[in-house]
């Protein structure tokens, strides 16, 4: 009877070992700090061709550290984080929307 509660005890914390980490990758860092991201301003690249110089110019403009592209019908998390620039563009990969969270 001791022996089936030693098994069935191994047999509950077995899923726990699979959580565990091997110490190779480490944690993931956060966000720089800084990076805050103003909506000052970004109007002006609505109607502009999505390119990646464009994203990077909508960055520097908006001083935010993370830029987030929306295509047309992609769903996106509601989260807000004050680092990220979020763009949104057409079927014809026109900038519809340019928006800080």
């Amino acid at each position: 009877m001791k022996a089936i509660a030693i098994i069935g005890l191994a047999m509950a914390a077995l899923p726990l070992g699979a959580c565990a980490t091997t110490g190779d990758s480490g944690p993931v860092a956060p966000p720089a700090a800084g990076g805050e991201c103003k909506n000052d301003g970004l109007d002006a690249f609505v109607g502009k061709t999505a390119t990646a110089d464009l994203g990077a110019q909508m960055l520097k403009a908006s001083g935010a550290t993370t830029l987030r592209w929306g295509a047309p019908g992609t769903a996106m998390t509601m989260d807000f984080r004050q680092d990220r620039l979020t763009v949104s563009y057409d079927e014809k990969m026109v900038v519809t929307s340019a928006r800080c969270g």
